[in-house]
């Protein structure tokens, strides 16, 4: 009997874990694996009772049952990407010239080889039926439990999510929203914009998967663990990837895999790995 340990299945960096992919560390040789549909999905909303909304745009590709997703800024990915991954093997589309297009393959590969399962260290939590704003709300719930942090330690949140500053709120955290778009919160709070020049402001870090698809991961995970400081991800982006590199920065990973909960009304499941769960220990 093969028994799975934590350093079969972790990385100490992405571009070790794209390594490893490459060099079939995790399963069979990336070039073998042909992505059959590539797809993306856009949206806009605004949920019931807030005063602003937000848009998504995400590529997906699908590897026999799984699907790696990726998202990008609404609009910016050419409409050629798709074309470029339909038929393509995995280890061709890891050299893509687009980010989000490395980071979707690498996911579907993960996700292929290493779904989540409590063989590769899931915790799976179920959101109930609802609303977007009940899912949204649920979701943020079971995202910041992940966080070791007491009252008015100061959070810095990479990807603004409204649902998830009013979890903070409730927990009496502090925080710093960062989003690329800028705007304000539903608070009227100002979002930056430069996520990596807050770092040395905060006491933990919050971040969305979609860090992969811009490029700042990497930076975030550098400074997390070179201070010592908790990294909690949320991850539609790089569900299968991101719970590889607990460890290595990573303190925890909140998993959901498509199809996201804005897709759909009824119960859904997302995955959690690592971190506090509310077990009592503090920042």
């Amino acid at each position: 009997m093969t028994v799975i340990t934590d350093s079969d299945i972790t990385a100490a960096s992405y571009d070790e874990l794209v390594e490893r992919v490459l060099g079939g560390g995790f399963g069979p040789d990336p070039g073998t694996q042909r992505i059959a549909v590539a797809f993306t999905t856009r949206q806009t909303v605004r949920h019931a009772g807030r005063s602003g909304g937000y848009r998504n745009e995400v590529l997906s590709l699908r590897l026999a049952q799984a699907v790696g997703s990726c998202a990008v800024e609404p609009g910016g990915l050419p409409d050629s990407a798709v074309d470029d991954c339909v038929g393509a093997d995995i280890a061709r589309l890891l050299e893509h010239e687009l980010l989000p297009v490395r980071v979707a393959a690498l996911d579907a590969y993960l996700m292929h080889v290493l779904p989540h399962s409590p063989a590769a260290g899931a915790r799976p939590c179920q959101l109930p039926a609802g609303s977007s704003l009940e899912k949204s709300r649920a979701r943020a719930e079971a995202v910041v439990d992940l966080l070791d942090a007491t009252p008015g330690r100061t959070v810095l949140v990479v990807g603004v999510v409204n649902s998830l500053l009013e979890a903070l709120r409730a927990r009496g955290l502090a925080y710093l929203p960062c989003d690329l778009k800028g705007g304000i919160t539903e608070w009227g709070e100002p979002v930056r914009t430069d996520a990596l020049s807050e770092l040395e402001r905060c006491d933990a870090v919050l971040a969305s998967g979609m860090t992969l698809g811009n490029g700042s991961f990497e930076s975030l995970r550098e400074h997390a663990l070179r201070h010592g400081k908790p990294l909690v991800m949320f991850a539609q982006t790089g569900s299968a990837v991101l719970p590889r590199l607990i460890g290595a920065g990573v303190s925890a990973v909140c998993s959901e895999p498509y199809p996201f909960f804005w897709l759909d009304g009824g119960p859904g499941t997302i995955h959690r790995y690592g971190g506090s769960e509310r077990s009592g220990a503090a920042l």
